[in-house]
C-alpha cells in the first residue's frame, strides 16, 4: 500500500492532505455562502412562494391576442 501511494504522491508531485490543509486555512476572508447565503435563501423563498400565489388564483394568465381579436366584417 505504501509504494501505491510512492507511486501516485510521484505522478502528481504533491500530497492531497498537503492541498487540504492549504484549501483549509483561509477562514482570514468571509466565503461567498457567509456573505450572500441567507439574502439569497430568503430571496428565492420569496420568489418561489410569489409564483406560487399567483399561479394558484386561478386568474387565466394568457394575454395573447391569437384568437380573441376577430376582424370587422367587410363593408361593400
Amino acid at each position: 500500500m505504501f509504494q501505491l501511494k510512492k507511486n501516485v504522491v510521484s505522478e502528481v508531485g504533491f500530497e492531497p492532505t498537503q492541498v487540504a490543509v492549504r484549501h483549509g486555512s483561509s477562514g482570514a476572508s468571509p466565503s461567498f455562502h457567509s456573505k450572500y447565503g441567507t439574502p439569497l435563501l430568503i430571496g428565492g423563498a420569496a420568489f418561489c412562494t410569489t409564483v406560487w400565489v399567483l399561479t394558484s388564483t386561478g386568474i387565466t394568465w394568457n394575454l395573447s391576442p391569437v384568437g380573441k381579436v376577430q376582424p370587422k366584417p367587410w363593408k361593400e
